[in-house]
């Protein structure tokens, strides 16, 4: 009877696993959302006369779920990053009537330039410690002072001086509705490039969010240079600054020299 009623048993659970089984060249996992960016040239020059400019970025979303698509829980955040370098904040303090810098601090690798573009708000994107994990948003830049020694009292006082000095002059930018998607999949995204950009290699990211979550990232170097003879006068003083002093002062001269004979009175 016990012999029977185990093999009545195995005969219900072969159908379920069956159904179970792994087949060779199937995966396990659930296939994840993909995401490409592209720009129309990898490298921008910058002459004198450049007083800004607006950089499109296109990408194109894959495996992405229809419904959640429809709903609007894809988002997209765009950065173009400049390259990365020590800044010192200063802070100036009146000492006998006179303005002196009292207080400094440097932080360590920020970007010389920031601008971000999304689809919305990125505070309505994900949790704002998310944000700062991926140092995603001019709030949420990895601001770390160099040998700092100190209680911290000061540190939130300088790193706010420090955004609202780059966001004053145009090197930090945010457009909330920059992104926008022009079908179901491709999006296109608008990223403000200042006049005063700096020269070197830049770094366009792209984050993917689905329903608060940062799903995938992708990034491509995107090349400043500048040309003209603004640029040729910048590589002299660096390959050959010798030649470069001499050069310079031996205009001095002769500029003062030329002026004090055309206006010089008789």
């Amino acid at each position: 009877m016990r012999l029977l009623a185990a093999t009545l048993a195995l005969f219900c659970l072969l159908p379920a696993v069956a159904g179970a089984q792994w087949l060779p060249g199937q995966s396990t996992e659930a296939v994840r959302e993909g995401l490409e960016i592209g720009t129309s040239t990898s490298e921008i020059a910058i002459t004198s006369d450049f007083h800004g400019a607006d950089l499109t970025i296109f990408g194109a979303l894959s495996n992405t779920d229809q419904l959640l698509l429809a709903i609007g829980q894809y988002d997209v955040v765009v950065v173009l990053e400049g390259p990365r370098q020590d800044a010192t904040v200063r802070k100036k303090e009146r000492v006998f009537g006179i303005w002196v810098n009292r207080r400094s601090m440097t932080f360590e690798a920020v970007p010389h330039s920031y601008s971000m573009s999304s689809s919305r708000m990125i505070d309505d994107l994900t949790t704002p410690l998310e944000l700062t994990d991926q140092g995603i948003g001019i709030d949420h830049i990895p601001l770390t002072p160099v040998g700092f020694v100190g209680d911290g009292s000061n540190l939130g006082e300088f790193r706010d001086a420090f955004r609202r000095l780059q966001q004053g002059g145009g090197f930090y930018d945010r457009n909330p509705s920059g992104v926008r998607f022009v079908s179901s999949n491709l999006f296109k995204a608008s990223l403000r490039l200042p006049a005063n950009i700096p020269n070197g290699v830049h770094t366009v990211r792209a984050y993917l969010f689905k329903s608060g979550n940062l799903v995938t990232q992708e990034s491509l170097p995107l090349r400043v240079i500048k040309t003209g003879i603004e640029q040729t006068i910048t590589d002299a003083a660096h390959s050959q600054p010798i030649l470069y002093g001499f050069a310079s002062v031996a205009l001095a001269v002769i500029t003062g020299w030329g002026a004090s004979l055309i206006f010089r009175k008789d």
